[in-house]
């Protein structure tokens, strides 16, 4: 049974930093290109940052690129999101999803292309 579990969400001040985590089991999880997506209330589930199977190439949000970073540790079966300069609007349930398709460009990925979700977690940012 394949799954995704997400931790390191919390409420923290605007300015402030969290880590994300995704372990992932019951999965060959080096052989799968790994996102983080999320979604605030009202909105569509959005594409955050992504990242390929051997780590060799990472993809972001244009809106996110230098605040947040995608990492990967094949060997522990775990996906990282740092997230730095946290702002009231990165309020959201973040996801992470595990790819079996090739792209070229991760941004251009397709949502349903994602294989497997994890259940979520909660990132509140206050001002």
């Amino acid at each position: 049974q394949v799954q995704l579990v997400e931790s390191g969400g919390g409420l923290v001040q605007a300015g402030g930093s969290l880590r994300l985590s995704c372990a992932a089991s019951g999965v060959t999880f080096s052989s799968y290109a790994m996102g983080w997506f999320r979604q605030a209330p009202g909105k569509e589930r959005e594409f955050v940052a992504a990242i390929r199977r051997n780590g060799g190439s990472t993809y972001y949000a244009d809106s996110l690129k230098g605040r947040f970073t995608i990492s990967r540790d094949n060997a522990k079966n775990t996906l990282y999101l740092q997230m730095n300069s946290l702002k009231p609007e990165d309020t959201a349930v973040y996801y992470c999803a595990a790819s079996a398709y090739y792209y070229s460009d991760y941004r251009q990925a397709r949502q349903a292309t994602y294989d497997y979700w994890g259940q979520g977690t909660q990132v509140t940012v206050s001002s």
